[in-house]
């Protein structure tokens, strides 16, 4: 089990480019199987989970090719249409993919075969009811442990009726198995949200010639209708610009410029809330790419405050709070986050282990079972030997080195390889970067 030992640096200068959006690059990879013709995807990251789906259409007889410079993620689909993937002879594996298995789930729901999910042994306890229900509904035959709710998950391939779903959480991973299921359903399907999730399903379904239509938080397709190969270019993935634009602004005399980052309105919460607590950061050079907003985020180091977090921005900042947990843990005042209880059933309880970690740095932090509030001061360094566990979680492995970064004598994190599942390069970058 690998582990990290960050130490305090002065600043961070420079520009950086972050991997391809994880998001989107799951997408590509699966529309492009199923369109008809060729795709190729320039920017593709690839992290271990991205690396799990595209080995999962390769077991179903796509071709996929990954042509050098490898460090472009430059990758070739001959696509086979919506109706000519084979049956894999082995179980598909999605590894810590969350994405992986559950738009998985819903597109294998609707193919004239059996197929069996699994995951590791996070993955394994992550719940899958949220996708298995809906699917139900539409006459998917999907079989899992605890009544269907956790992995491995058998599917027999099943004709399918379109549905309306009116979801009870915003998730465009549960919006999105819907909605691929709902291309192999007779009839329309519409899936309503509380909030808007990520959009990046719909957009790059309108990308490959689907139609799809909107109104509010409900989005609807057709089923039966034909994707067709094109080029898309995926732009740098927000969630991962995100460890460097809190590690800028907590991080005295520092100025970053992170390039060519996906500023999706569905994803871009952290800019707000960061500007929100005073952070100085602004979006230039403003373009679109293969139907995705992209733009160059400017981030100088800043004084903080602490904020109130809830309601509509939480499902556009999901995945970037534990390392908003550290921004507020450097804030002054109390920083407050509510209506986030999605962050408990993610690779690891967030909230849970966040807060811990936080309060082992001297973080005066309150636990809610939908949040935190935390009170902001600088951190204190932790007892001799002191060990931080991401506990498999790239993401809380990641915000406690931004954390070690701006601590006195740093800290050191465990298990740590998962970074590997969104951000391979991480700390090969972050010491591009750093100013001793």
């Amino acid at each position: 089990m690998k582990s990290i030992t960050i130490k305090k640096t002065q600043s961070l200068k420079g520009e950086i480019t972050v991997p391809g959006d994880k998001s989107i690059s799951h997408r590509a990879i699966m529309l492009g199987s199923i369109a008809d013709g060729d795709t190729t995807i320039r920017g593709l990251l690839k992290g271990e989970d991205n690396m799990a789906t595209l080995k999962a259409f390769r077991q179903m007889g796509v071709r996929i090719d990954e042509h050098p410079p490898q460090a472009d993620g430059i990758v070739a689909i001959q696509g086979k249409g919506l109706h000519a993937l084979k049956e894999p002879e082995d179980f598909i594996d999605a590894g810590n993919s969350g994405t992986t298995i559950r738009l998985l789930t819903g597109l294998l729901a609707g193919q004239k075969f059996f197929s069996a999910v699994t995951g590791d042994q996070y993955l394994r306890k992550r719940p899958m009811k949220r996708v298995v229900e809906p699917l139900h509904q539409m006459g998917a035959k999907i079989f899992g442990r605890e009544d269907g709710n956790k992995a491995p998950l058998a599917i027999v391939g099943s004709k399918l009726k379109g549905i309306t779903y009116n979801s009870p959480v915003a998730s465009a991973q549960v919006k999105s198995a819907i909605l691929l299921a709902g291309l192999y359903a007779d009839g329309g399907t519409t899936v309503a949200e509380p909030t808007l999730s990520r959009d990046h399903t719909e957009r790059m379904l309108t990308y490959f010639g689907a139609e799809v239509k909107r109104s509010g938080t409900a989005v609807s397709i057709a089923g039966g209708q034909k994707l067709t190969g094109r080029e898309i270019a995926v732009p740098g993935d927000i969630s991962s610009a995100a460890f460097f634009m809190v590690a800028a602004l907590i991080i005295k005399d520092s100025e970053l410029l992170i390039k060519n980052v996906g500023i999706n309105p569905t994803r871009t919460g952290i800019i707000d809330i960061l500007q929100a607590m005073g952070g100085d950061l602004k979006i230039v050079h403003q373009r679109e790419i293969s139907g995705e907003p992209v733009g160059d985020i400017l981030v100088k180091s800043s004084n903080l405050k602490g904020i109130e977090i809830k309601g509509e921005i939480i499902p556009r900042a999901i995945d970037e709070l534990p390392v908003v947990a550290v921004a507020a843990a450097y804030a002054e005042g109390t920083t407050k986050i509510r209506d986030a209880k999605e962050l408990r059933v993610k690779e690891s309880d967030r909230i849970g282990t966040m807060a811990t970690h936080l309060k082992e740095l001297g973080i005066q932090v309150t636990e809610f079972d939908d949040g935190m509030d935390i009170v902001g001061g600088r951190p204190k360094p932790p007892p001799q030997g002191a060990i931080f566990n991401s506990h498999g979680d790239h993401r809380v492995a990641m915000s406690m080195i931004v954390a070690g970064l701006a601590t006195e004598r740093g800290i050191t994190i465990s298990n740590t390889d998962c970074i590997d599942t969104s951000f391979p390069g991480f700390m090969e970058l972050l010491e591009g970067v750093k100013r001793i």
